[in-house]
């Protein structure tokens, strides 16, 4: 039985992390980290804390949806202490400080880190690649799509996605992205990859990639209806991650893509 710790338990995702925990017969929840008021029922024994150490020593593997601040507080901890525990990474939105954080903690401790954990994203960012690269003189343009509530743009998953498009190409994403686009700014280049960002209602994501050229196009869309899509992808890359080495992962190797 692998024991889970969490952090992010107030989120969205991480409320409903708590009860996939707990149906999975593989994991339990050992102890979980909070910042304000955790109002979900838990185990009993599950230690549950503001000390990000505590959280550490009292659990076998970490998996993390919350947000950047909480992710660099993990990320320092697990770098400067001598409890080096797994962590499966899902938050969005790091600034390059952040990134460089992730990547130093993963030469001390097993990390997979993903933007989406879920299966058919996972697929998508393949498809993409291989779109990008047979249709190169096509258009590329995402769209991604998301509640009200969701605090970066664009979306993790959709800069994952044109990441693939660009690399396909070998282009530097950072280079060629469009994030919008208002008055007279002349016609589109050849290598712009524009990523564009919706938020309303309830959405829980939405991310179209599409090829364009004249008479004729493709568009990749995946669509997520349930955030349990999420947690159980994150469950499932936690226990492949268990036995893993010291590293940084991608869902993909998790799924063997």
């Amino acid at each position: 039985m692998i024991k889970v710790g969490i952090v992010g338990s107030t989120g969205r995702v991480g409320s409903l992390l708590i009860d996939d925990l707990e149906l999975n017969e593989n994991t339990t929840i050992s102890s979980v980290h909070v910042f304000d008021e955790l109002k979900k029922t838990l185990p009993k024994d599950t230690v549950v804390t503001n000390d990000m150490q505590t959280m550490l020593d009292n659990c076998d593997i970490v998996i993390d949806f919350s947000a950047p601040a909480a992710t660099e507080e993990l990320l320092n901890c697990v770098i400067k202490s001598d409890t080096k525990k797994p962590l499966v990474i899902a938050t969005t939105g790091f600034n390059e400080h952040q990134k460089n954080l992730l990547i130093e903690a993963s030469k001390l401790t097993p990390i997979l880190y993903a933007t989406n954990m879920s299966l058919g994203v996972a697929v998508m960012n393949k498809l993409v690649a291989l779109a990008s690269k047979t249709l190169a003189d096509f258009d590329c343009e995402i769209v991604e799509q998301h509640h009200r509530y969701k605090v970066d743009a664009p979306s993790g998953t959709a800069l994952t996605l044109a990441e693939h498009a660009a690399t396909a190409r070998g282009l530097d994403l950072d280079k060629v992205r469009v994030s919008g686009r208002d008055g007279i700014i002349g016609a589109r280049t050849k290598d712009e990859i524009a990523v564009m960002s919706l938020r309303g209602g309830d959405i829980v994501g939405r991310h179209t990639t599409g090829f364009y050229n004249d008479g004729e196009f493709i568009e990749l869309n995946h669509t997520a209806t349930s955030r349990n899509t999420f947690s159980r992808g994150a469950i499932k890359a936690a226990i492949w991650l268990a036995d893993q080495e010291v590293g940084l992962y991608s869902i993909n190797d998790c799924l063997g893509l």
